[in-house]
């Protein structure tokens, strides 16, 4: 485990009445400077009236809804939502937010509501020195064959296709699919779907490429082995809810996976939660995850910046101090 001070970066209020409004207007031209540079900025000590809507306002112009999901989280409104509702006994995996999907939040706003009494924090890994310690053998698989996510979904196990497609509408389901280059089969119990996703990605800004796909997180190895076990007895690796194969659908080695895991357990860096603390990270820099906890916790969280690769202008610039850092090119 890792406890470098440097990520995340704290920021505290200088009074009791500021807010990150105020904070946003002083330093909008050089907070994401600061946050390419830190991955992860922790605000402390601010007043929140607005609460994270009125922040994400401030921080964003442009905020996503959580469609096709992977985990259950309840929708608070304006785009603000819980962290993921897994038993408080279970940990979260290190990833970063849709890491599985062509579309993702470059950027993720979290608001420390109410911090568990006990555990419950959650844990960074910058994706640089992660992606450095994955063995190179495994990155060169993994870039060449990509990544294909396969979910069957069935009333009463994982999430339903309602919930994750935010939608009861079986052409409105077919027309996302098809949008986003998903295969999907209406079966006799459900859905079947299946995407390929590439397993890293470049980020626009810096330019970094980074490992950026959940296959540690889809493949059912990622299951204790009673559940692995009781779930494939129950569904057969083809009927799975969820697993995860190379693109060309040949299964992934279960010791990659491990491997993999291992690197993320190496590299996080965990800090305490205290109330009212917002936490905003670079979703392709940083990796988060969950520890166990006692206690009620609530944290919410708000994604923004939406990116695709593919959906992206090759005129696209980022700039840093009115300096052009990077022509983006796809």
């Amino acid at each position: 485990m890792h406890t470098n001070a440097d990520l995340p970066l704290t920021i505290k209020a200088d009074s009791a009445e500021a807010t990150l409004t105020d904070w946003n207007a002083t330093h909008r031209a050089t907070w994401p400077t600061l946050l390419w540079q830190h991955r992860a900025l922790l605000f402390r000590g601010f007043a929140h009236p607005g609460g994270l809507e009125q922040i994400s306002r401030c921080f964003f112009d442009e905020r996503l809804a959580y469609t096709y999901r992977s985990t259950p989280r309840t929708d608070v409104g304006q785009h603000v939502y819980t962290a993921t509702e897994y038993p408080r006994q279970l940990s979260i995996a290190q990833h970063c937010e849709n890491a599985y999907q062509r579309v993702w939040p470059m950027k993720l706003l979290f608001h420390c509501v109410q911090p568990a009494s006990e555990g419950g924090c959650t844990p960074l890994a910058d994706m640089l020195k992660v992606t450095a310690a994955i063995d190179p053998q495994v990155r060169e698989i993994f870039a060449r064959k990509q990544v294909r996510y396969v979910r069957n979904y069935r009333a009463g196990v994982d999430l339903p296709w309602e919930d994750v497609f935010n939608t009861r509408n079986k052409q409105e389901v077919e027309a996302y699919c098809a949008r986003n280059d998903m295969q999907c089969e209406w079966t006799g119990d459900g859905l079947r779907t299946s995407q390929i996703c590439r397993a890293f990605a470049c980020h626009p800004a810096t330019g970094d490429e980074v490992w950026f796909n959940q296959a540690h997180l889809f493949h059912y190895t990622a299951l204790e082995a009673a559940a692995q076990k009781m779930m494939l007895s129950f569904f057969g690796e083809q009927g799975l809810p969820r697993n995860a194969y190379f693109g060309d659908g040949t299964p992934i080695d279960p010791a990659m996976l491990d491997h993999v895991r291992t690197v993320f357990a190496q590299h996080k860096i965990h800090f305490d939660w205290h109330r009212d603390d917002v936490l905003l990270i670079d979703n392709m820099l940083v990796s988060h995850g969950r520890e166990p906890y006692e206690g009620s916790r609530k944290i919410l969280v708000c994604m923004a910046e939406p990116y695709s690769p593919e959906q992206s202008s090759p005129d696209i610039a980022a700039r840093s101090d009115g300096e052009a850092m990077l022509k983006l090119h796809v």
